[in-house]
C-alpha cells in the first residue's frame, strides 16, 4: 500500500469549507464523506479530512483548538510555479479565504498564506532549488 496522509481538520460549516477546498484545487471523495464529514483530495496519497466538531471531537482526546485565535500547525502545498501558487490563491480568496501577510520572496522560494474560514492556515508556495544558496 502507498504511504498515504490524512490532515483532519475541525470545521463549523463543512459545505462552506468543502467549497473553498474545492476552489483550492481539492476533489471530494464522496466514498468517505457525509453529512458529519468531506474527504478531500489533493493527490493520490494526500487527503484532507474536513469534520464538523462533533465528529472530531468523537476521535480527539483534548478540547478543539480555536484556530481562529491560535495556531495549531501550518499546512503547506508546494506548487509547480509562482503562477500556480497565485492561481491558487485567487481561487481561494474568491471563495472566501483571507490572505493574513503578504507574500514572502525567500529568493528561491515564494510563498503566500491563506486561511480557511475556521483560521486553519495554509502555506502555498514554489520552490526552485536551482537557486538554494549554495552551502
Amino acid at each position: 500500500m502507498t504511504k498515504q496522509i490524512f490532515i483532519n481538520l475541525a470545521v463549523k460549516d463543512l459545505q462552506k469549507s468543502m467549497d473553498l477546498y474545492t476552489a483550492m484545487g481539492f476533489a471530494n471523495n464522496p466514498q468517505f464523506s457525509d453529512d458529519t464529514a468531506k474527504c478531500m483530495v489533493w493527490s493520490e496519497s494526500i487527503f484532507v479530512m474536513l469534520l464538523t466538531h462533533e465528529k472530531f471531537e468523537s476521535f480527539a482526546t483534548k478540547p478543539i483548538a480555536d484556530t481562529k485565535s491560535s495556531l495549531a500547525g501550518l499546512f503547506s502545498l508546494a506548487l509547480n510555479s509562482v503562477e500556480e501558487v497565485n492561481q491558487l490563491m485567487e481561487a481561494g480568496l474568491q471563495a472566501g479565504g483571507i490572505e493574513p501577510t503578504e507574500m514572502k520572496d525567500y529568493g528561491f522560494m515564494q510563498q503566500r498564506t491563506l486561511e480557511d474560514f475556521d483560521g486553519h492556515t495554509w502555506e502555498i508556495f514554489f520552490m526552485d532549488m536551482s537557486k538554494f544558496p549554495a552551502q
